[in-house]
């Protein structure tokens, strides 16, 4: 279970990291252009940034959980890196 967890944390640690790339570039982007969706997409970042925050305190101070709950919270971690990764890489181009 333990390593489920680990890698709970380094995914959330990695789309905290990622979605601070992403609203950096958005923002001079926004500077730049003033165009309402990429303001929106300022604002969605920072909603899965905080997200990502809690849920990496959350990991880092969790208390007993059952092993599935762990498994599942790993995964959809994991899914959301994946899916933020994306994001990021068009984002960078």
């Amino acid at each position: 279970m333990s390593l489920m967890l680990d890698a709970a944390r380094v995914a959330a640690g990695l789309n905290v990291l990622l979605l601070l790339v992403m609203i950096g570039v958005w923002a001079n982007t926004y500077r730049e252009v003033r165009a309402p969706f990429t303001l929106a997409s300022i604002v969605f970042a920072g909603f899965l940034l905080a997200e990502n925050a809690v849920a990496l305190y959350f990991y880092f101070n969790a208390p007993a959980m059952p092993t599935v709950a762990v498994q599942v919270m790993m995964i959809l971690q994991i899914l959301e890196t994946a899916g933020i990764g994306v994001l990021a890489y068009v984002t960078l181009q």
